[in-house]
C-alpha cells in the first residue's frame, strides 16, 4: 500500500463535516424542538391554536401514505438487504476472515451474504407497506425479490455478452452465471417471502398521529426549497465524506493495486451512515417548516442522490486516470460504476429514509395534539 497518511487526512476532512452536521442537528433539535414543543404543548386556547405555524400545521398529513407507495417499500427493503451485506462483510474483512489478495473471496462472500440477507428485504419493506394499509403484499414481496437483482444482473449479462463478443478469458462462464441465477431465485427469492410474511404477522405500527381525511394545500415554496434542488444538495455531503476512500478503491479495481485498509473503509463507512443520517434530517426539518409534507420519497432521494456524485466522480476518474482506448472496455468500465452507483444509491437513500422516519416520528408523538 502506498501511504496512510492520506487516508487520516480524509477521515479528519471527514471527521469535520461530520461534526459541523452534528452541531447542526443538535442546535435544531435542542433549541429549535424544544421551544417549538414547548410552545405548541402551551397554545391551549383555542383562537391561538388557530394560528399556529411551522410542522405542527402538517401534522395530520405528515403520515399521509406517499404516492407509489409500493415502490418506496421495495427499495427500502433492498436497501436494508443491501445494508446488511455491506455491515457484515465489513466485518468479517475487518476480522481478518476475507484477505484483500484473494478478490473472488470478497465477491464470493458479498454474493452469498446478499443472498442470505433477503429475509431482512422481505420484512422491512412489508413491515413499512403494512404501516401504509397496503392490501397487495405479494405484488410488493414480489418486486422486492427482482427489481434490484433484476436491474444488476441484466446490466452484468449485457456487459458479460461483451466480454464473450470479443472471446476474452476474462468473461463469466455459462456455469457461474447458472449458478448466480439458481442462488437468486433458488434462496433469495423464498427468503424474500419468509420475511416478509414474518413482517406482515407483526401488528402495523401505529402513527403517533392521526391523519386527516382531506390532504391539506401546500403552500408556495421558495426556489432553494423546491424538490430538485434540496435533493441534489443532500446528496453533496455523504459524497464529499467517502470521496479520497473512493479514490483509493477505484484505484484497486481498475489499477490492479491491492486495498488492504478495511480498518479505514469501516471507519468511512460509518461516518457515511452519520453524514446521511443527519444531512437528511436537516433538510427535512426545513421542509416540514415551511408546511410541506410530502417528505417520503424525498428523504430517500436526498441521501440517495450521493450517487450520482459518484456515477459523475467515475466519469472525472476515467478522463484524468484510466487510458482506456477501446469501446468496449469504456463500455465495461461504465457499466460497472453504474451498478456500483445503484447500489450505492439504493444503500444511502434507505439510511437517510430510516433516519428521517425515526425523526419525523418522533418529533409528533412529543406534541400534545387534540
Amino acid at each position: 500500500m502506498s501511504d496512510d497518511q492520506i487516508h487520516w487526512f480524509s477521515i479528519v476532512n471527514s471527521l469535520m463535516i461530520v461534526l459541523f452536521l452534528s452541531g447542526m442537528i443538535a442546535m435544531i433539535m435542542m433549541r429549535t424542538l424544544y421551544r417549538d414543543i414547548s410552545k405548541y404543548n402551551e397554545l391551549e386556547t383555542q383562537e391561538e391554536a388557530q394560528e399556529e405555524t411551522g410542522w405542527k400545521l402538517v401534522h395530520g398529513d405528515v403520515f399521509r401514505p406517499p404516492t407509489h407507495a409500493g415502490l418506496l417499500c421495495v427499495y427500502v427493503g433492498s436497501g436494508v438487504q443491501f445494508f446488511a451485506m455491506t455491515l457484515v462483510t465489513m466485518a468479517f474483512a475487518l476480522l481478518g476472515f476475507l484477505s484483500p489478495s484473494n478478490r473472488g473471496g470478497l465477491m464470493t462472500a458479498m454474493l452469498l451474504l446478499w443472498v442470505l440477507m433477503g429475509l431482512f428485504a422481505g420484512y422491512s419493506s412489508s413491515r413499512l407497506y403494512k404501516m401504509f394499509k397496503g392490501t397487495e403484499w405479494k405484488k410488493v414481496t414480489m418486486k422486492t425479490a427482482f427489481i434490484f437483482p433484476g436491474v444488476v444482473f441484466s446490466v452484468f449479462f449485457l456487459l458479460n455478452g461483451l466480454i464473450w463478443g470479443e472471446e476474452s478469458s476474462g468473461a463469466v462462464p455459462f456455469g457461474t452465471m447458472f449458478a448466480l441465477v439458481f442462488l437468486w431465485f433458488g434462496i433469495s427469492v423464498p427468503l424474500v417471502f419468509v420475511g416478509s410474511y414474518l413482517g406482515f404477522k407483526k401488528p402495523a405500527m401505529e402513527d403517533p398521529v392521526r391523519t386527516n381525511k382531506i390532504p391539506r394545500q401546500i403552500p408556495e415554496q421558495t426556489w432553494y426549497m423546491q424538490p430538485i434542488f434540496s435533493i441534489l444538495i443532500g446528496g453533496i455531503l455523504p459524497f464529499g465524506a467517502v470521496f479520497i476512500e473512493l479514490f483509493f478503491i477505484l484505484t484497486s479495481i481498475w489499477l490492479n493495486q491491492f486495498y488492504y485498509i478495511f480498518g479505514f473503509l469501516f471507519i468511512v463507512f460509518l461516518i457515511l451512515i452519520v453524514t446521511c443520517a443527519e444531512i437528511t434530517i436537516v433538510l427535512c426539518y426545513f421542509q416540514l417548516c415551511s408546511e410541506d409534507y410530502h417528505w417520503w420519497w424525498r428523504s430517500y432521494l436526498t441521501s440517495g442522490s450521493s450517487a450520482l456524485y459518484l456515477f459523475l466522480y467515475a466519469a472525472f476518474y476515467f478522463v484524468t486516470k484510466l487510458e482506456i482506448t477501446k469501446l468496449v472496455s469504456g463500455l465495461l468500465y461504465f457499466g460497472y460504476m453504474l451498478i456500483i452507483s445503484y447500489s450505492f444509491f439504493v444503500l444511502t437513500g434507505t439510511i437517510g429514509f430510516y433516519a428521517c422516519f425515526w425523526f419525523v416520528r418522533k418529533i409528533y408523538s412529543s406534541v400534545k395534539i387534540d
